[in-house]
């Protein structure tokens, strides 16, 4: 067995795929991260494993897990590849270059909203960079970020287990959409011609408890919910020709605004914003590829 300490001895190369591995906990994920095929990683691993003397990473329920021996060394890991390439300078990291697939779990609000000018950047910046996107609800987009199935998710998070980082992107404010012949000439409705009307509800699923419905008791109000849907990226379309009214995010409704036939209106009742973030689990903090893509999301958020 090579002795870990006698660096004249050891490949630091695996050190880098130790980094990948801890992080990603996957094999397969590990080698997309670092353009190796999935035999060369698992056979770092296998030469990790005599170096350490320990496992380092074993199969349990489906996934790999740390040993006690990996998850001591995972953090100094990290500090100190960092340290390297900070020492390598700008070279160290350069998204023209760099091919990888980061995985992300975003509503299709976010996909809506985020997504659009993250393409045009990845595009013209980092080409090389795919994207895999899935939806979810909050507790499983979560789970997906804790087992390592999922890089970065976007959403609205209101509680975080440990080892999930946050970043506020926006503060969301609510609006209103109707279409416009319905409303008789208003450019608004009062609360009793709010709550006169029906209304389409956007939820993953339902009876969900919204932070609409809930600002609506808090006032000792409730609305009749006409229809529900999972996405809302199809709600706006049902309002036209009809006496429908639709409450969400404005940005959502950012399309629309030139609409002739629609009209946007503020709510008759005060709903509080709510914080648009991007979590992430702190073992990728160090990752400088990750590092750049939470970048170029926080950078299109501010340009809406």
């Amino acid at each position: 067995m090579n002795d870990v300490n006698n660096l004249r001895g050891v490949d630091l190369n695996l050190l880098v795929v130790l980094d990948a591995l801890l992080a990603e906990q996957h094999v397969s994920r590990a080698a997309s991260r670092l353009n190796m095929s999935q035999p060369a990683v698992s056979h770092a691993l296998g030469r990790l494993r005599l170096l350490f003397d320990d496992p380092l990473l074993i199969r349990r329920g489906g996934q790999l897990v740390p040993t006690a021996k990996a998850l001591i060394i995972a953090p100094a890991l990290t500090a100190a590849l960092r340290q390297v390439r900070e020492v390598l300078g700008p070279g160290g990291f350069d998204p023209v270059r760099e091919k990888r697939t980061f995985r992300l779990s975003m509503s299709d609000y976010g996909s809506a909203v985020i997504l659009p000018g993250l393409l045009n950047m990845l595009r013209h910046q980092a080409p090389g960079i795919d994207l895999v996107i899935t939806q979810s609800g909050r507790e499983a987009m979560l789970r997906q970020i804790m087992d390592g199935e999922c890089d970065l998710a976007l959403g609205v998070f209101p509680d975080l287990p440990e080892q999930v980082a946050v970043e506020q992107l926006i503060v969301e404010q609510f609006a209103c959409l109707a279409d416009r012949e319905a409303m008789a000439g208003q450019d608004h409705l009062d609360m009793e011609s709010y709550l006169s009307r029906p209304h389409i509800l956007v939820a993953m699923q339902d009876g969900a408890n919204t932070e609409i419905d809930t600002s609506l008791r808090a006032a000792g109000h409730v609305r009749r919910v006409a229809v529900t849907l999972p996405h809302w990226g199809n709600a706006p379309r049902l309002i036209q020709g009809t006496d429908l009214v639709l409450t969400v995010a404005r940005n959502a409704l950012a399309r629309y605004e030139r609409d002739p036939s629609l009209i946007i209106f503020e709510p008759p009742f005060p709903i509080p914003p709510f914080p648009f973030v991007q979590v992430w689990h702190e073992r990728r903090s160090g990752d400088l590829a990750h590092q750049w893509l939470r970048s170029a999301v926080g950078t299109v958020s501010k340009s809406l």
